[in-house]
């Protein structure tokens, strides 16, 4: 299924129709989730492949087995794209890890009642849509990434593929008060303290690790560990797909990375348009991470 320069329409949002059918977009606003079922909920580029990694090695305890042997699509596939249900079907893992860019007001009715766990992950928007941009200018499925400028507004404005991030996050951080089976972690934070996050993660998902089994976690799902296992880093997906010599699917691993793309009238711009958007939201922001542990400031964009 190739469908490179398809673009579904979905709810006002578009979706690349490489992997996303209009009935696999409906069929995900239906899904029966059972209540062992963790769910990974992002916008695209805010460390999803990075929590998936997490995800498994905290549900092995630690062994890399599954995470150096069977792709990460096929670990915790995406809810919203065509193959989901034949690779749920045939697998027999419990708990089932699931993905999905889906925001909440779609997904809503379907998790309604249910005692799935869902780990939202987010990330500062600026490093969100340079990572996004890079990975347009790779990924023969997504649109021309055009210029930085024109990309950049278009994030602003909401028209790239899977909608509006100050939508998605909004819908989904709203949840934290009311949904205690949703937990809500970010990048920095897994930057900052892996090991932390990752207990912070275990615990949330009820399955406490001994220190041996955190470490191991740690050591395998580290950036360099990631970018270099074909598992994780898309080298598996063929040229005509992802143009791997345009560029490396785990590009960075870096906070703050938005600071070498955007000029001083760009930032301004987008400071005006997040103030805007997010004057209604009270979370506090802890996204710029130092390179020395420990050492961070809080700031609003």
């Amino acid at each position: 299924m190739a469908r490179l320069d398809v673009t579904e329409r979905f709810h006002a949002i578009s979706f690349p129709g490489h992997l996303h059918t209009q009935e696999s977009l409906q069929l995900a606003l239906g899904f029966p989730f059972q209540d062992t079922d963790v769910l990974i909920v992002s916008y695209p580029k805010s460390g999803t492949t990075w929590m998936q990694e997490i995800v498994t090695l905290i549900s092995s305890r630690g062994d890399p087995h599954l995470n150096q042997t069977v792709p990460n699509w096929t670990r915790a596939p995406w809810l919203e794209q065509y193959y989901c249900a034949a690779v749920l079907g045939a697998s027999s893992a419990t708990p089932r890890v699931i993905t999905t860019h889906l925001p909440y007001h779609l997904l809503a009715p379907t998790l309604q009642g249910s005692r799935a766990k869902v780990i939202y992950v987010s990330r500062n928007p600026k490093d969100v849509v340079v990572s996004f941009y890079h990975f347009h200018k790779m990924a023969n499925f997504l649109p021309e990434a055009g210029t930085f400028e024109e990309f950049l507004n278009r994030f602003l404005e909401g028209t790239l593929n899977f909608g509006s991030w100050f939508d998605h996050f909004k819908g989904w951080t709203n949840q934290t008060a009311s949904m205690d089976n949703l937990l809500h972690i970010t990048y920095e934070e897994m930057s900052l303290d892996l090991h932390g996050a990752i207990k912070r993660v275990s615990s949330f998902l009820q399955c406490p690790l001994v220190e041996d089994e955190v470490n191991n976690c740690v050591q395998h799902c580290s950036f360099s560990k990631m970018k270099n296992n074909k598992m994780v880093n898309y080298t598996l997906i063929t040229n005509d797909i992802i143009d791997h010599s345009k560029g490396s699917f785990m590009r960075k691993g870096k906070t703050g990375d938005w600071k070498n793309m955007f000029t001083v009238e760009q930032n301004q711009y987008f400071e005006s348009v997040f103030t805007s958007k997010m004057h209604d939201c009270n979370l506090e922001f802890v996204w710029e991470v130092q390179d020395k542990e420990e050492n961070f400031s809080v700031t609003a964009v």
